[in-house]
């Protein structure tokens, strides 16, 4: 019996930003640690570097992260850029989780089949994935994105929240967290150019 999985496509069309999704297994609170989510934002960084994206906005919550990003040239691969943020940081949790005999470890292995288990960090599927083609809904999104840990109820005002560019937009760019992933901005002729 096959199981239906729910399949995204990513598209890309010249002159579109990706508003990108992607949550926890179970929708479980696993970005809550210093240490990991230093080590995401890194895996963040890297893949942008390597598949050519600029990143526009940014929030890791606790249960799931939210990425706005642009490609720097024609070619996007946003599959691949996911799958080069994700997988690397997941297996070094898992590592991190046995070496340490971390009973989180057994909590995140799932059957995929019989006889075979498999680590599961990030909830399985592409996520979400909104293509968006116009200054004013850029705009939103990034207002949005920024809002979530106070529509949580984890900070009172946006820039207070750690892992997130609301600080950067805040301060005009002035604020840099050399903890975080560099934030690009974008430049609003970037939609004229298409």
């Amino acid at each position: 019996m096959t199981k239906n999985r729910k399949q995204i496509r990513h598209y890309h069309e010249p002159g579109d930003c990706h508003e990108l999704t992607f949550s926890c297994y179970q929708n479980k609170t696993l970005l809550n640690n210093v240490d990991w989510n230093l080590m995401l934002c890194q895996s963040i960084d890297r893949a942008l570097v390597r598949y050519d994206l600029g990143l526009i906005a940014f929030v890791i919550m606790p249960n799931h992260v939210h990425l706005l990003v642009y490609p720097k040239q024609q070619e996007c691969q946003i599959d691949r850029f996911l799958s080069a943020a994700k997988r690397p940081f997941s297996y070094r949790i898992k590592q991190l989780l046995a070496q340490a005999e971390d009973p989180l470890l057994d909590e995140l292995m799932i059957r995929d089949r019989p006889g075979n288990t498999t680590f599961r960090f990030w909830q399985e599927g592409a996520g979400y994935d909104r293509n968006l083609s116009s200054r004013k809904v850029v705009e939103a999104s990034i207002s949005y994105i920024h809002l979530n840990p106070v529509r949580k109820g984890l900070v009172d005002q946006a820039r207070d929240w750690k892992w997130s560019s609301a600080r950067w937009y805040e301060s005009e760019g002035q604020i840099v967290d050399s903890d975080l992933p560099v934030i690009s901005g974008l430049s609003w002729d970037f939609f004229e150019a298409s």
